[in-house]
């Protein structure tokens, strides 16, 4: 009867010990990373990196789990409140302040490699602040620009902006009426989401709108620095006819076509759509990349970084933080850089030649990495709702001339602050 029992203890004990954490039973730590790359080439570039870890990895293996930016918040959201998070996620920084507050995201503030947080810039690593904690990792960033005809700015005669001596907005305002004639238009703004580019390029002219006080509230004051690109939008539509109002509902890829055919001479873009327009463009069009209008503050514009962070309910935090340190090494940065057509953070990746090179306007885009800075609503809780409900529509409204400038600065400011206030209790 001992005998038997010894051996039944024993054999529990075994069982036990197999199925505790970390257990020899238990085989390699397994990761689920969901990504969002979506072009070709990024989607290449990623996957490739996770077949590299893993080869190189026996303990820590990564699952690639594909995502969509369409509904990325949401499917967050779900998955976080149902226990079920991917352990890295892929997302951008004005995507994480109610994940962060909320609890969801994992502080990696005593976790990151030394290598790592010294490579990105503080400017990169404020986007993904919140508090006192670190819940991302900021890696690519993408300026917007100008997207010209450049047979058409030649014909014109026109002066071509560089990073060194970039046009002003009320140049620029000049330049598009005179690129505009029967049926053609200097510019063309698409603007199915004008809130992020509006404020983005504002700051450009030291518009904030976004104001912190000394309590730590945020509220939405609409000065002077905030109606110089709005204004210009609007005039260029309602007032010089130099931009079609047709386009304020479009993405920016809807507006290539029009800029093939001539249609447009110039559409202000993110910088990853040159990717499209080398696949798209038909032979024999030339374009060109040119910096976006600068204003009181220069070049100076705000960015939302794509961003790498762990779950909160991640058991494996350290291996997580490693595999995001083996994705971002300057070398790897570089590569997922040039899959997605934007720019690294990272200051050693931002040094390799082939950022460098005019082809296709990499120079260019590169020359504006030292203006970027956080987008003004990073850290504002509420923002989507306050996005959604009151900006968009409000800006939409500007934009088309149905509203006025005075009446815009009211619906942001006062439906605005009452959003805000509901998330600032």
């Amino acid at each position: 009867m001992r005998t038997r029992i010894t051996l039944a203890l024993a054999v529990l004990l075994l069982l036990l010990a197999g199925c505790s954490p970390g257990g020899p039973a238990d085989g390699p730590v397994t990761l689920r990373f969901q990504s969002l790359a979506w072009q070709p080439d990024s989607v290449a570039a990623t996957r490739e990196l996770v077949r590299e870890w893993n080869a190189t990895h026996r303990d820590v293996k990564v699952e690639y789990v594909q995502g969509s930016w369409d509904s990325v918040h949401d499917q967050l959201l779900t998955s976080f409140e149902g226990g079920e998070a991917p352990d890295v996620i892929h997302d951008a920084s004005d995507d994480l302040a109610d994940f962060a507050y909320g609890g969801y995201l994992a502080d990696l503030s005593g976790l990151l490699p030394a290598r790592l947080a010294s490579d990105i810039p503080r400017d990169s690593w404020e986007t993904a602040t919140f508090g006192r904690g670190v819940y991302g990792v900021p890696f690519l960033q993408e300026p917007r620009v100008l997207i010209a005809d450049a047979d058409r700015l030649r014909a014109a005669e026109v002066r071509i902006p560089t990073p060194g001596h970039p046009w002003s907005w009320p140049e620029f305002r000049q330049v598009a009426k005179k690129l505009t004639g029967p049926g053609r238009y200097g510019v063309a703004w698409p603007l199915r989401e004008p809130v992020s580019a509006t404020l983005n390029l504002s700051l450009s002219a030291g518009g904030r709108l976004f104001h912190r006080g000394a309590d730590g509230k945020v509220t939405v004051r609409f000065e002077a620095g905030d109606a110089v690109v709005a204004r210009t939008i609007h005039d260029q539509v309602a007032v010089d006819r130099s931009a079609p109002a047709s386009t304020l509902g479009s993405g920016g890829a809807d507006t290539l076509p029009g800029l093939f055919g001539g249609r447009y001479a110039m559409v202000p873009l993110g910088f990853s759509y040159r990717q499209q327009i080398v696949r798209q463009a038909p032979e024999g069009f030339h374009w060109q990349v040119l910096p976006a209008p600068a204003g009181a503050d220069g070049l100076t514009q705000g960015v939302s970084p794509q961003t790498l962070s762990v779950s909160a309910d991640c058991p494996h935090k350290k291996e997580a933080v490693a595999f995001i340190d083996f994705l971002l090494r300057p070398r790897n940065m570089v590569r997922l850089a040039l899959g997605d057509w934007m720019l690294p953070t990272g200051t050693q990746a931002l040094k390799d030649p082939a950022l460098h090179t005019a082809r296709h306007g990499w120079a260019t885009g590169t020359a504006l990495a030292a203006r970027l800075r956080p987008a003004p609503a990073q850290s504002v809780r509420g923002y989507p709702e306050w996005k959604d409900k009151v900006a968009t529509p409000a800006y939409q409204r500007y934009y088309s001339g149905a509203s006025t400038l005075a009446e815009l600065r009211h619906r942001l400011e006062r439906d605005g602050n009452l959003v805000l206030a509901r998330y600032q209790r």
